[in-house]
């Protein structure tokens, strides 16, 4: 299957887009189109093998269309680019309003004297004398003709228009303004012709009759439409204004060095493999690695970073971010729409012009709406002919039928909303990649939320500080450990040495260093033996840590943490606690969940205790531990079998089958390739509130949507009978063709306007209270018939028909915290035939399942390589 984008010419209103849609729709090998009428686009799945592109543009040029592939094979640097297509329909867009406009005023300055000549005599205004009385009537008449056939002519895109799509049998609302006001200027006509015949016969009641039926408001009639055409148009400019301000992020041009010369290029001719030159203020261009110099890089554009961060040789570098000071050279590796400002774009313009769900009823009456309205206006006119209420009547009734009438208003109700709420989200930071993901958002009651890197920052750092020796101070402390841990490579010392670092505590360097897999390290520092791990390994070199150091280490254990413990000399100085700590933001988007009715549900590999104490803090109702990220898809996958509308927030990695099985997926980074492929949303600037953000602005969304469709069909519901003449015999008002063109075009407007509050959506958030969300009653029912956090995992079966199913459990010694109890599941979980592997922190077991006969000396390999010790294997 080939997906390809076409640009569709000479569609004015959502009949157009239905005609459309349905003639691709019928060729052979066609597997999905979806047509915009904003973007003037249409995008087709095909079997590229049984049609081809001149094909489809044939279909859509037989019945009275205009099209051509969007992305041509040739063309100058940077033509065929998404910004080189997206400034092409741009310019279009802006000369056919500037057309509109020079129209809309020429007829305008026609229509004045014309309506002077017309009505003039009617209101009392000095009018020539040539053009007074019943003996000047035919003169008038004719005035009036001269003056309304310059204003036809000028807006004859109506009439070819919408009389080719009734030649092809697609008609569209420019045919229903064709044939309304051409059966008025016809009639026009006729009543001059009858006019002259009664001066040749001397019959001046048939010339007094006739010159006030004249019924030349075809002129008002496409003047006012005109004037609908053109503020719907420039509304509709306006939902564009979030990619707009996208566009303008990136820079014009770029510095390469080409041949040991720089020079300045446009920012769409560089190449991979090129060497760009950025100096202070310089919007970097495109993505690449530093290669030389130093910079301070604003990247709040693309990642939301509040500050800038400091780029040397080896980092990546990011499109549209901003070079503070400094500077630096780097080598381009993505140019041109590979960029990550250019996928950004992409992805806000695709979700934009994409169908939502909820528009497919509009889409199904747009598609028959133009037929019935036609028959609607021919079956009036016959009834009130019938009712004997004379010709002129019963043809202005028609006519009024077919001018009021408004497939727009039904077509525009839902992709306007769509592509404000895109642009609106993209300038969150929140990128949507279809409509479908935008409405499903709003249907959401559970959201769930991965812990490592979602909920916590992903990194250990440091919470507790306890010295415990007499007079010993707290930075002393924290220096002297600081200097013990330096020598190690393990995430918890590591998070030691940063709180000491970001203190800016000395760090002194040690005699001699020794680190003990699995257990701690010794070292020798100004003339002392210091001692630092857990519990275990100081009570293995014959320290008793007392009473008061154990209760510590129990209590910061059931908090989730982990407790380091330091000695000097055989004597303890005191407990350092490390743990992945909740982001900033965690308890505000947790309570915003709560706020917006969601349940949530948080998954984690870690321990039952840790899995307990994050929730508890984060005021999270139920967590289920211990599951790999295989295993995370199962549970998303029971939660929507019981029947909920599961949101699955994770960093787009681990986390991508249970992304892709969610009804939403959302990646929370910095919009990495594996996230933006894995999600349906992803979250730029790395913050779970902005998860909240997205819901809520569905939500705001979906109200819209509901609210536009609601009043086009109101207004079409209510128009149509009261242009028919249904209140002409109750209470004898007749809806005047006029009027009925007016009405037609403001409901237009009205929707594009309504659209466009959304603009105005702002992230109200929800108030950070300060303390912990109370944690979840006990008696509540779990949000998943999964086992309890505690309960094994080997009730999720991960194996399929036709695979070996074996169970073998690992004894391992040396781990004291969930770095190390993921260390170990990672390098089981990496060994050919492994299904799973689940490791359990306090019993020190790893369970494996395995989908082929795997050696325990296989298993308990990858586990010395990983820096533990195995001490059995046992097949179950």
């Amino acid at each position: 299957m080939k997906t390809e984008k076409f640009q569709v010419t000479g569609m004015t209103c959502a009949a157009c887009q239905a005609n459309v849609t349905k003639c691709v729709a019928k060729l052979p090998g066609v597997e999905q189109v979806d047509v915009s009428l904003l973007a003037n686009s249409m995008t087709v799945t095909y079997d590229d093998g049984a049609l081809s592109e001149d094909a489809i543009v044939g279909a859509v040029e037989d019945i009275g269309y205009g099209a051509e592939p969007a992305s041509p094979a040739a063309g100058k640097p940077g033509e065929n680019s998404f910004r080189g297509q997206w400034q092409k329909r741009q310019e279009l867009a802006d000369r056919e309003q500037r057309a509109m406009k020079t129209r809309l005023i020429a007829s305008l300055c026609i229509l004045v004297p014309l309506m002077y000549v017309a009505m003039g005599a009617m209101l009392g205004l000095p009018v020539p004398f040539f053009l007074k009385g019943e003996e000047n009537a035919l003169i008038s008449a004719m005035t009036q003709l001269f003056l309304t056939l310059p204003i036809l002519f000028l807006n004859r895109k109506f009439y070819t228009s919408g009389l080719r799509g009734l030649w092809k049998r697609s008609p569209n609302m420019d045919s229903l303004v064709a044939v309304g006001s051409g059966a008025s200027l016809l009639y026009g006509v006729f009543a001059m012709y009858r006019m002259a015949w009664g001066f040749g016969h001397g019959d001046l009641g048939l010339v007094h009759q006739y010159a006030h039926d004249l019924y030349f408001e075809s002129s008002m009639i496409v003047t006012l439409i005109t004037v609908g055409k053109y503020l719907e148009s420039r509304s509709k400019a306006k939902t564009s204004s979030a990619l707009d301000k996208l566009m303008d992020l990136a820079p014009k041009t770029a510095t390469v060095v080409r041949n040991g010369q720089e020079e300045t290029i446009p920012a769409e001719q560089v190449r991979a493999g090129d060497l760009v030159v950025i100096r202070p203020g310089e919007s970097i261009p495109v993505d690449g690695e530093v290669i030389s110099g130093q910079g301070f890089v604003d990247q709040a554009a693309i990642t939301g970073e509040s500050l800038p961060v400091e780029k040397g040789p080896g980092d990546q570098v990011l499109s549209a971010t901003i070079n503070k000071n400094g500077s630096f050279q780097f080598r381009a590796s993505k140019v041109g729409d590979d960029t990550t400002l250019a996928q950004i774009i992409r992805l806000v313009d695709e979700a934009g012009t994409s169908k939502a769900p909820i528009a497919r009823l509009a889409d199904k009456i747009s598609g028959v709406f133009v037929p019935v309205v036609m028959g609607i206006a021919l079956v009036t006119a016959v009834v009130w002919l019938l009712l004997g209420y004379g010709f002129e009547f019963a043809l202005s009734c028609g006519i009024a039928v077919l001018v009021i009438s408004c497939p727009c208003a039904l077509g525009l109700a839902t992709p306007v909303a769509i592509m404000v709420g895109t642009g609106k989200a993209a300038e969150y930071g929140i990128l949507v990649k279809s409509a479908e993901s935008l409405e499903n958002l709003h249907h959401m009651d559970t959201v769930v939320l991965d812990k490592t890197g979602t909920l916590t920052s992903g990194h250990p750092a440091v919470t507790d500080i306890l010295p415990l020796a007499p007079g010993l101070r707290e930075e002393e402390f924290l220096s002297q450990a600081a200097a013990v841990e330096l020598g190690s490579e393990h995430p918890l010392a590591q998070a030691v040495v940063e709180r000491a670092k970001s203190q800016g505590l000395p760090l002194p360097q040690v005699d001699s260093f020794q680190a003990v897999a699995g257990r701690g390290v010794r070292a020798q520092l100004a003339g002392g033996a210091y001692l630092a791990g857990n519990a275990a390994f100081l009570t293995e070199q014959g320290l008793d840590p007392g009473a008061e150091a154990q209760a510590q280490v129990q209590r910061l254990a059931a908090e989730g943490k982990t407790p380091l413990l330091f000695a000097r000399d055989g004597k303890l100085l005191g407990l350092i606690a490390v743990a992945d700590t909740l982001r900033e933001d965690s308890l505000q988007a947790v309570e915003r969940f709560h706020q917006l009715g969601l349940k949530v549900v948080m998954l984690t590999g870690d321990n039952q205790v840790t899995a307990q104490a994050v929730s508890r803090q984060a005021g999270i109702e139920e967590a289920v531990s211990d599951v790999l990220p295989a295993q995370k898809e199962a549970v998303v996958r029971r939660l929507q079998e019981q029947g909920r509308k599961v949101l699955m927030v994770g960093d787009g990695i681990n986390d991508a089958p249970a992304l892709t099985r969610a009804d939403v997926g959302m990646a929370i980074g910095a919009g990495t390739d594996i996230a933006i492929e894995s999600a349906d949303v992803v979250l730029m600037k790395n913050s779970l509130n902005d998860a909240a953000t997205a819901i809520e602005l569905s939500r705001a969304v979906i109200r819209n949507i509901r609210m536009n469709l609601f009043w086009a069909f109101f207004y079409n519901i209510l128009g149509i009978p009261i242009a028919a003449g249904a209140l002409f015999l109750p209470l004898g008002i007749k809806l005047s063709p006029m009027l009925g063109s007016a009405a037609m075009s403001l409901s237009s407007v009205c929707v594009c306007l309504n659209a466009l509050r959304l603009r105005f959506f702002q992230d109200k958030g929800a108030p950070v209270t300060g303390t912990a969300p109370k944690p979840a009653p006990t008696n509540q029912e779990p949000a998943c018939p999964l086992p309890a956090a505690a309960a094994p995992i080997e009730d999720l079966d991960t194996t399929t028909e036709g695979e070996i199913a074996m169970t073998k459990v690992l004894t391992v010694e040396g781990m004291m915290c969930a770095h190390c109890q993921a260390h170990v599941q990672k390098a089981l979980a990496g060994v050919p035939g492994v299904a799973s592997a689940a490791v359990d922190l306090d019993s020190k077991k790893a369970t494996v399942e395995l989908s082929a006969d795997v050696a325990d000396s296989v298993l308990m390999d990858a586990v010395k390589e990983a820096g533990y010790d195995p001490t059995g294997c046992t097949t179950l």
